[in-house]
């Protein structure tokens, strides 16, 4: 087999600049496009649950595009048919200590866009998942909706919402090789850039397989710690409710 394991050991041991760079962009788009994700979840989830049909009806469509359609198509057409249509055209932004390129952008927001809809339900499952009593409890305190969902009903939420998130963005990482179609130098399109100039196609690619199982393995380890430590706070504040209801029957039985 035509294996050249030097040139394997150095880009996995010791990764090139543009390894680097390209390591740093799917971190980076990944987390940003995660956060603008779950911002778009959370807006859409609570419009979502909305009885107002001009709130509800825009959300349903919007879930049902993003998840009806290919996400390499999104992004393509985001950044490319837009500019093709003459409609849209993602410019370079200075933002004084660095350029954002529009690709880079279009990456961004296009995976931002599409993990929305995902969220949308996961957020909507786990603010389903909280018992009614907790909103008429809240609502008898006088709660405004807002300070309701932010002080008792959320809180509560992200313990179902916390695990299908990690998967989320686990995901999130392994599909931002997908905008190398649009020429953003993240992980993958680094090595295709290594290998046209190295020849050595399997080896590097081997190294990026190894590159994407480290980052997904590591986030696993960071998930687990994130559902235990929500686990175990959810534990410890339904401890004194349990409590109270045993008291609660022992004094109606008249112990």
């Amino acid at each position: 087999m035509n294996f050249n394991w030097d040139i394997f050991w150095h880009y996995l041991l010791q990764p090139s600049d543009i390894y680097l760079y390209g390591l740093w962009l799917t971190l980076t788009i990944s987390v940003l496009a995660m956060l603008l994700g779950c911002t778009l979840g959370l807006l859409a989830a609570l419009m979502r649950l909305s009885r107002n049909p001009l709130l509800q009806y825009p959300v349903r469509f919007y879930v049902w595009l993003m998840r009806g359609t290919p996400l390499l198509v999104q992004i393509v057409f985001l950044y490319t048919a837009l500019a093709a249509g003459g409609i849209f055209r993602f410019e370079d932004l200075n933002l004084g200590l660095f350029t954002l390129p529009g690709n880079i952008q279009a990456a961004i927001i296009a995976l931002g866009l599409n993990e929305g809809a995902y969220m949308a339900e996961i957020i909507r499952a786990g603010i389903g998942a909280v018992d009614r009593g907790q909103y008429e409890a809240g609502r008898s305190l006088g709660m405004t909706f807002p300070k309701l969902m932010r002080r008792i009903v959320l809180p509560q939420a992200l313990r179902v919402i916390v695990p299908p998130i990690g998967n989320e963005f686990n995901v999130m990482l392994k599909n931002t090789t997908l905008v190398s179609v649009i020429g953003v130098p993240e992980l993958l399109l680094s090595t295709q850039m290594v290998t046209s100039a190295t020849f050595r196609v399997f080896e590097l690619y081997l190294v990026v397989a190894i590159y994407f199982l480290a980052l997904t393995t590591v986030w696993g380890f960071f998930q687990r710690w994130l559902e235990r430590r929500f686990g175990k706070a959810d534990a410890q504040a339904s401890a004194p409710r349990r409590l109270f209801g045993r008291h609660t029957m022992k004094l109606l039985r008249g112990r």
